[in-house]
């Protein structure tokens, strides 16, 4: 071995021409990652939608159910809180920090924090490990935040565990969208909306059961949170059965690793296909790394306009009602008791919406569906608000759920597809950051708007800001359906 390098030296300081340039191999370990990359997406895209697929869409959708509990859950505790004295409906002041709005407020600055500064983690650290740590994050933090008796106790520990749900937010749209084939993107992420929303009718019937009283003399509100800590158990088992995403792995230069986690996959969904696996599309190389300032050229620069207007204004829409059910329904004259049971029985809504958008979620474009859902969503809002009887109002309530919860998974999906794998987590956690700013804000602006005018006011401000969303993504949006996520980026 040292004679063959004494003689590759003694070739080089000879004939110096004939080394190869350090530039043009680097250039040249570029080209091969680039064109790995392309391999590894060929070969995922051409997977037929067998169990195996669904299986892992599955599993990241438990993750996905904890982390709405704990999301959704801050409008279905509020009145508990409200009733053991820690926190007030109203705000004294726009910004006042012992209302209902602050401790929506501080979930909201927590996420962004998440989103916006530590969406990077994904793209660095893998999806695999980051999925599973931001869970266990934002558990410990809620276990905290269940035995606090301030205001400011309570603010700060949600603001903590917000932080770990921005995480994970970012990291399972991601995760979904490169483990899928091209064929099924809205289906799968559609799937695991139906099953994470399935912890919206959970979180709201333990509110209606337990809110209202103790449990072993411990307030009802902390129980439901507590429930949530059963994901911390979860966890570990899911994390066993998940792969690292293989485009994230070719991404980074570890193809021999992405070839391995291919070749399992495709070994398992031969088998229950019961044939070859089609050919893969001959692959054109993809580029390899890009930075977070491609964000700010052509064709990115669009789209992350249309996101950051998009995310701003949708926020103002979903949550806006999904964070003050139970309140609104007891400004439109509801007691406290059945306004949670009836918002238990809204919430049963939250799963269909994405059910039923796997019907349409890849015969349809991802922006059509989102537009003509926000259109919707203004026409029931501005009903509710004029509502007073209480079928109308549980109708109107379950129509806006199923129209927010359209939207979302459609977004979600809508979102991962427009950047490139290297920079998805960082670019997708930026533009959703915009939505946790807006949640911060608009918490407040609500919170006055019912205090000064009423549910009508609520809805009437909601509604704007409907509206701007669906110009931004009729006139901005690009248009994704049934294209590899690679050509989409190109």
């Amino acid at each position: 071995m040292e004679s063959s390098n004494h003689a590759v030296f003694s070739a080089a300081v000879a004939h110096p021409r004939a080394m190869p340039d350090a530039s043009a191999q680097a250039e040249a370990a570029v080209d091969e990652v680039a064109l790995g990359a392309a391999r590894i997406s060929a070969r995922l895209d051409r997977l037929p939608a067998t169990r195996t697929i669904w299986q892992l869409v599955m599993l990241l959708s438990l993750g996905l159910f904890f982390e709405l509990f704990d999301l959704m859950f801050s409008g279905y505790i509020a009145p508990g809180l409200v009733r053991s004295g820690i926190l007030t409906s109203t705000t004294h002041g726009l910004f006042g920090t012992s209302g209902v709005a602050s401790f929506i407020a501080a979930l909201f600055a927590g996420l962004f924090i998440g989103t916006a500064a530590c969406g990077f983690l994904a793209d660095k650290f893998g999806r695999r490990a980051i999925f599973t740590y931001s869970l266990l994050w934002y558990t410990a933090a809620n276990i905290i935040m269940a035995f606090q008796d301030t205001a400011f106790g309570l603010n700060l520990w949600r603001f903590i565990a917000g932080v770990g749900i921005g995480v994970e937010i970012v990291t399972i749209g991601t995760y979904i969208s490169e483990l899928v084939p091209k064929h099924i993107r809205g289906r799968a992420s559609a799937c695991s909306q139906a099953i994470g929303f399935c912890a919206v009718p959970v979180v709201a019937f333990l509110s209606y059961l337990l809110v209202p009283r103790q449990v072993f003399g411990i307030d009802g509100w902390r129980c439901v949170v507590l429930t949530g800590v059963v994901g911390a158990m979860v966890v570990w088992w899911v994390r066993r059965r998940l792969p690292e995403s293989p485009r994230w792995l070719a991404q980074q230069g570890r193809l021999n690793e992405a070839d391995a986690v291919m070749t399992r996959i495709e070994a398992r969904v031969e088998k229950e296909y019961g044939k070859p696996l089609p050919t893969p599309a001959l692959p054109e190389p993809v580029r390899a790394r890009a930075s977070f300032r491609d964000l700010l050229v052509a064709p990115y620069r669009k789209r992350v306009a249309m996101l950051i207007i998009f995310h701003v204004f949708q926020t103002m829409g979903y949550y806006g009602f999904a964070n003050w059910i139970p309140t609104l329904l007891i400004k439109q004259g509801v007691t406290v008791t059945s306004s949670l049971m009836y918002a238990s029985i809204i919430a049963i809504a939250s799963p269909l919406g994405p059910l039923l958008g796997m019907l349409i979620a890849d015969r349809f474009e991802r922006k059509t569906v989102i537009i003509v859902m926000a259109a919707m969503n203004v026409a029931c809002g501005l009903m509710f608000s004029q509502a007073r009887d209480t079928l109308m109002l549980v109708s109107l309530g379950v129509c806006l759920v199923l129209a927010g919860n359209i939207i979302s998974f459609s977004y979600h999906a809508y979102q991962a597809e427009l950047f490139p794998t290297s920079i998805r987590a960082r670019a997708v956690g930026f533009v959703y950051s915009w939505s946790r700013i807006s949640a911060i804000f608009s918490a407040f602006v609500i919170a006055w708007c019912l205090k000064e005018f009423g549910v009508c006011g609520v809805f009437v401000f909601i509604s704007g800001a409907m509206i701007v969303v669906i110009c931004a993504i009729a006139i901005l949006g690009p248009k994704t359906r049934n294209v590899a996520l690679e050509d989409i980026s190109t």
